[in-house]
C-alpha cells in the first residue's frame, strides 16, 4: 500500500474539497450553505483568505485541513487558525490527522506561524482526547462568537 502524500490546493481541487467539506459537515449534521465557486473565489482567486493541505493517495483525496492566518496580541507573534479538519472514515487510523496539522505548520511558516489554534465540539470526546494527546490546550477562557443575518445588517447600518 502507497503512503499518502500531503500537498496544498490548488484552484483545480476546488471540486474535490467541496465533496470532503460536504463529507465533513454532513458528519456534524449541518449543511454548507455556499458551493464550489466560493471556494475557488475565497481561497484561490487573487485575494486568497485560506489555504488547504490536501492528504491523498493514488490520486484519491482522503482528507484535508483548511486553515488561514491568526494573530495574538498577547503572544505578539502570528499564528495559524484551523477553521475545518477531516479524514475520511476509511483513512483514519494512518495518522493522517497528526501529519496534516504538521504539514499546515511547515507551510504556515511564510507567516511566522507560532501557534496553531483550532476549535473543537465539545461533545466530541474522540477528537478532545486526539487534541489533548498532542498537547493542546484552551485559549483562555473564552467563547467563540459568530455576528451574521439581521444583526450583521443592522451593525452594518449603525
Amino acid at each position: 500500500m502507497k503512503t499518502p502524500t500531503l500537498r496544498r490546493a490548488t484552484l483545480a481541487d476546488a471540486r474535490t474539497l467541496q465533496t470532503l467539506l460536504e463529507e465533513h459537515v454532513h458528519h456534524h449534521g449541518e449543511i454548507l450553505e455556499r458551493g464550489v465557486q466560493a471556494l475557488e473565489t475565497y481561497g484561490f482567486g487573487p485575494k486568497a483568505l485560506f489555504r488547504t493541505i490536501l492528504a491523498e493517495r493514488d490520486g484519491a483525496a482522503l482528507g484535508f485541513a483548511l486553515y488561514y492566518p491568526d494573530f495574538s496580541t498577547l503572544r505578539g507573534r502570528p499564528g495559524v487558525l484551523l477553521q475545518d479538519i477531516y479524514v475520511r472514515p476509511d483513512a483514519r487510523g494512518l495518522g493522517l490527522g497528526r501529519k496534516l496539522l504538521a504539514q499546515v505548520l511547515q507551510d504556515a511558516q511564510d507567516w511566522d506561524a507560532a501557534f496553531l489554534t483550532l476549535m473543537v465540539d465539545r461533545s466530541n470526546d474522540v477528537a478532545q482526547a486526539f487534541y489533548a494527546k498532542l498537547g493542546f490546550t484552551g485559549r483562555g477562557d473564552y467563547d467563540l462568537l459568530i455576528l451574521e443575518g439581521d444583526g450583521l445588517t443592522a451593525l452594518q447600518d449603525a
